[in-house]
């Protein structure tokens, strides 16, 4: 091989292991804004929202078994 075709070899090479690894970190930018509370619509408040009724549930529960 020449020298040209080396170097074109490392550019592609190059490029792309930084498209790879671009794309990985926008995926995980994008999946750590769904773990941050954005006041309603982010997959953090859901699981708050549904601690909330779980611990309301227990509440309900553990007040029946002492009557």
């Amino acid at each position: 091989m020449s020298t040209n075709e080396w170097a074109g070899l490392a550019v592609a090479t190059a490029t792309i292991v930084a498209s790879f690894a671009g794309s990985v970190r926008w995926l995980v930018k994008h999946y750590l804004t769904e773990l941050k509370p954005n006041s309603g619509s982010s997959m953090r408040d859901a699981l708050d929202r549904l601690e909330l009724r779980i611990d309301s549930l227990y509440e309900l529960i553990a007040g029946k078994n002492r009557e």
